[in-house]
């Protein structure tokens, strides 16, 4: 620019975008420590002066700094002329960055730049050389700008909220208001001495892993005791600026401090004499041998010299944990806003399965969607529940399914009532989010189904959920958050209040019109009403772990006296007496990254998602062929009280995405990207396998018959997306090549594929039922409830002489001539990958007809050279033969339980 005749138009203009962009930059950039307001205002004075040289000097400097984050270790003066910071990080940054992390404090307080400069030097003299971290201050004015900062600065560790701030910004915020719907309408007249523990509560709610720290002019110790929950410490004025710096400090470091990998690490240190099991431990096995030596150069020696099968000498037992695994379980459960939190080192199937045995015993009856991991329906064969199956919404034109809507759930619970079996309904268990990201109203959930029956516990699967608890918008919808809530209701004199005010109108215990129920949004009774809730989290999938490293996550406030034996039986049980410490050991450095960086990395994974969206959405051969499904197209209507169809409008941006997570039933996880490719005249399966994975190298996980489903994570770099990008625009030129070179019967033949994968598809069956060989007896009606046994099923299927093999035609002629089929495995094929039929089923016409449809290679519990396994007849009629016993607990007449 500097380049530019000054008196030309095109000077002008260019001038004029800069200055614009600077306006708009000039309160975002004082909401971090760098470049920081002071010296973004020298770069403004620069411009404004004419001085355009030493302005594009400047920025240069502070792009590089900015760009390789040497910001952190390095000053910057703007009088220089040199080039700055290499864009490439030097070794000796890279140490700094390892040996002393950099974050920034939040200071909210009306300050003069005087007072703000001695601040800093104050600061700045307090630093010593042996400190395990530095960190810069930020700055701000106001209770609008203190929140702000909170959702923009993703290097802030802690606040400091001192006394005396006004409530307004100088800046215009209305993106902010969205997180201060739930804030008094008169706060602007509180007095100042109240904003400062009502900030801190808002900030709390935002990120809640922030330290807090209180300065008052008020006294100290009255203050501490009504916000003691809220901040780390409460300090009275400015007499204490060393201890509140040692307090920062010390707080950064217990969430820093990862107690079983630094154990990991000093073992792996210490000289011993290994004579136990395990000769890959040292790495002697390896470095002994003249074959394999190869190993220790492809993963290096730190992984073996850490391999070990002691639990002693500075290690911990995963069975019996009491010294380091126990603390870092403890700070899982913190990070995870959990009341306890369990590693799992074979991934959340166990996981699951864990959960299920503590909670459910024999007879109690299970509410479960259909559509979730296989892992739970095996955990029902195990555990011997009876099992009563709910249908979620179903996603007919991308031939897969949604989630569960509320009114099911009220009507099968209320079903059970009617027939008298609602004491036995045990657990609800549910999948949040979906693989396709269809996020549950957890709180909602919980609400109307306790107000049914209050002492029901919840499991809810969150397996590619992890990464949400570190978000604002989407933690208010993970189990423990929801339960957090939940039981700070209950315990609330207001709410108590409410729920006197409501069961005046409707009493849900002596109403018996169950429409009026069903239509009305319930209200548990606090007095009876019990908050006992788990969740699953495959941290392997989400965030940063090894493959199969896990986490169960407990908020039952009945734990103690009701579950806790049983559950560390469950555990002994499933868990591994070898575990693998590499994968404890990232469980535990994994917690440490998103307590201290998961904000930031959340926030880039949703960005990055919202840009490949938006490049799908915008690019003309790109949206000829493909496009990525909304949330209209995910969410019917029934469940979006929002009325919103995309997370993304031109005119209103993102915003739609926090309107929608507050409001509906069902919200859409924009970082689960479901790709529509039915058009191109490809299924799922070959798109993956031979277009992604065979020509390009880009993995995924889930297809259906006509989508592919990516997923942006933490680890998600703006490359990536570009490559993926570049890909599908290759992909797409192959299409219009291969269409274009189509003969006319080669083009029929196409439009018919298309037609299959856009029109013709086959509507996606629900449950049939039990056949009632399976059911439990209600004095001999066996449809007065939907439930199943499926452990019976499951057994009696390993006799072959049970079973016989029917083909799809032999099938379909049977159902024709009236007879029931009934099912003898899990029959589940990838994709959509849930079970179409569980043992025990009946196997219906509709069920029969997607089977036939579905084009897909890989069908578990179903071998095409002979058919579906079924049982044969007169094993069905044995079973319920006269006499035949009708408790669920006893053997049926055929003996089936192993």
């Amino acid at each position: 620019m500097s380049e530019l005749p000054r008196d030309g138009a095109e000077f002008a203009e260019r001038k004029e975008r800069v200055h614009k962009t600077l306006s708009i930059l000039r309160p975002i950039e004082s909401y971090w420590a760098f470049p920081g307001r002071k010296l973004f205002e020298e770069v403004v004075q620069w411009f404004e002066t004419g001085d355009l040289h030493r302005t594009h000097t400047a920025v240069r400097h502070i792009n590089r700094m900015l760009a390789n984050r040497s910001y952190r270790h390095q000053s910057l003066s703007l009088n220089s002329d040199s080039e700055g910071p290499s864009a490439i990080e030097t070794d000796e940054e890279a140490q700094a960055q390892i040996s002393k992390p950099y974050f920034e404090v939040l200071i909210v307080d009306e300050m003069s730049d005087e007072e703000e400069e001695a601040l800093r030097r104050r600061v700045q003299r307090k630093q010593r050389p042996d400190d395990a971290f530095i960190f810069d201050i930020v700055i701000v004015p106001s209770f609008e700008d203190a929140l702000i900062a909170t959702l923009f600065n993703f290097n802030l560790q802690a606040c400091v909220i001192r006394h005396g701030f006004p409530f307004r910004s100088e800046y215009e915020l209305d993106l902010l208001w969205k997180f201060l719907d739930d804030l008094d309408e008169h706060i602007e007249r509180k007095p100042e001495s109240e904003r400062g523990p009502l900030l801190g509560r808002k900030i709390s709610e935002l990120r809640p892993e922030l330290d807090l720290y209180l300065v008052t002019d008020l006294k100290a110790e009255e203050v501490a005791v009504k916000v003691g929950g809220v901040f780390r410490r409460v300090f009275f004025r400015e007499e204490d600026h060393t201890e509140l710096y040692m307090s920062i400090m010390r707080g950064v470091q217990q969430r820093y401090r990862t107690p079983f990998f630094s154990a990991l690490k000093e073992y792996s240190k210490q000289p011993t004499g290994v004579f136990h099991a395990l000769p890959i431990a040292r790495a002697k096995s390896i470095l002994n041998s003249n074959w394999i030596q190869d190993v220790a150069q492809f993963y290096g020696t730190n992984l073996f010299m850490a391999e070990t099968s002691a639990t002693a000498g500075g290690l911990d037992s995963l069975l019996e944990p009491v010294g380091p695994l126990k603390s870092a379980q403890e700070a899982a459960a913190r990070a995870f806003g959990a009341k306890r939190t369990y590693f799992v080192t074979n991934g959340t199937s166990t996981a699951n399965k864990v959960v299920v045995q503590a909670l459910v015993k024999p007879g109690d009856i299970v509410l479960i969607d259909r559509n979730c991991h296989k892992s739970h329906h095996y955990g029902m064969v195990l555990s011997g529940a009876q099992v009563a199956y709910l249908d979620s919404y179903p996603l007919d034109s991308c031939s897969m399914y949604g989630a569960v809507p509320i009114t099911e759930l009220k009507r099968v619970l209320l079903a059970y009532r009617r027939a008298g079996y609602l004491a036995r309904v045990k657990m609800v268990l549910l999948t949040n989010c979906t693989f396709d990201g269809i996020v549950y109203d957890v709180e909602r959930v919980m609400e109307e189904c306790l107000a049914i029956k209050p002492d029901l516990i919840f499991l809810w699967d969150e397996a590619w959920f992890a990464f949400a608890r570190f978000h604002p918008t989407y933690r208010r919808r993970t189990a423990m958050a929801a339960a957090s809530r939940l039981f700070e209701r209950f315990t609330d004199p207001a709410y108590a209040r409410k729920y006197a005010d409501f069961a005046k109108d409707l009493d849900i215990e002596q109403c018996d019109d169950d429409t009026k129920l069903l239509e009305s949004r319930l209200l548990p009774d606090p007095a009876r009403a019990h908050v006992r809730v788990y969740a699953t989290h495959s941290t392997h999938k989400t965030l940063t772990a090894l493959r199969q490293g896990s986490m169960i996550h407990v908020w039952d406030q009945d734990f103690r006296d009701k579950t806790e034996e049983a559950f560390h039986e469950a555990y002994m049980t499933h868990t591994s007496t070898s575990p693998n410490y590499q994968i404890l050991a990232s469980l535990d450095f994994g917690r440490r990254q998103v307590e201290l960086e998961g904000y930031e990395l959340v926030q880039r994974q949703i960005e990055l998602a919202m840009t490949l969206r938006e490049q799908i959405a915008t690019h003309p051969l790109l949206k000829k062929h493909f496009h990525f499904q909304n949330v209209d197209e995910l969410v019917p209507a029934a469940y979006r009280a929002s009325g919103i169809e995309s997370n993304y409008e031109p005119a209103t941006g993102w915003a739609n995405m926090e309107t929608a997570w507050r409001t509906d039933e069902f919200a859409l996880d924009p970082t689960r990207l479901t790709l529509f490719i039915g058009k191109t005249g490809i299924d799922g399966d070959t798109f993956k396998n031979k277009y992604l994975m065979d020509k390009y190298g880009i993995q995924i996980n889930k297809t259906s018959r006509n989508t592919v489903l990516f997923i942006t994570n933490i680890g998600t770099t703006r490359s990536s997306v570009a490559y993926l990008i570049e890909a599908l625009v290759q992909i797409a030129r192959e299409i219009e090549s291969s269409i274009a070179d189509l003969s006319a019967i080669e083009r029929k033949i196409h439009e018919k594929r298309v037609r299959s994968l856009t029109e013709d598809l086959p509507p996606l069956p629900d449950f049939s039922h039990f056949h009632p060989a399976f059911r439990q007896s209600a004095a001999g009606n066996f449809a007065a409830t939907p439930d199943g046994n499926i452990r019976r099923a499951f057994f009696l299927s390993y006799d072959e002489e049970n079973c016989e093999y029917l083909t799809l035609a032999e099938v379909r002629r049977a159902l024709a001539a009236g007879r029931e089929l009934v099912s003898a495995l899990f029959v589940i094929p990838y994709p959509p990958g849930f079970p179409i039929l569980v043992p025990g089923q009946a196997i219906s016409a509709d069920i029969l007809t997607f089977v036939e449809a579905l084009d897909v290679r890989e069908i578990h519990g179903y071998r095409p050279e002979i058919g579906l396994r079924i049982f044969a007849e007169k094993v069905l009629l044995a079973v319920i033969q006269p006499g035949a016993p009708e408790n669920v607990n006893e053997q049926p007449a055929i003996q089936v339980d192993a």
